[in-house]
């Protein structure tokens, strides 16, 4: 009989741990929502020739970042057209965060 108390008020602790204290405290959690970019095209990925070819159908202005795959940044540019040169990275995957407005983007490029 003491078994079955001991394991119903674990089972009762871990659940008070487990939920949330209230409805509102649920809420008030962030909400992470992206906004894609229409017709995001980036070629050519693998990258041989030092050159990436970024496009959106709205062509704005884009803020690009580079990350490698530790996290650490190593490139931000502003890209007014297509072209945007990755001469300087040594080979390796990187995380391209790209930025239209209030549209974004992540993806992967791979510089060989």
């Amino acid at each position: 009989m003491k078994q079955k108390y001991l394991f119903t008020f674990f089972l009762f602790c871990f659940l008070m741990i487990a939920a949330p204290v209230n409805a509102q405290e649920a809420a008030r959690a962030p909400q992470r929502t992206e906004i894609p970019i229409d017709g995001l095209s980036i070629y050519p990925n693998p990258v041989t020739g030092g050159k990436v070819y970024i496009s959106t159908t709205k062509n704005q202005e884009k803020e690009i970042e580079i990350y490698n795959v530790l996290g650490k940044p190593v490139q931000k540019t502003r890209l007014r057209g297509r072209e945007m040169d990755v001469s300087s990275l040594t080979p390796g995957i990187y995380i391209l965060k790209i930025q239209e407005g209030k549209a974004r983007a992540t993806r992967k490029l791979v510089v060989k």
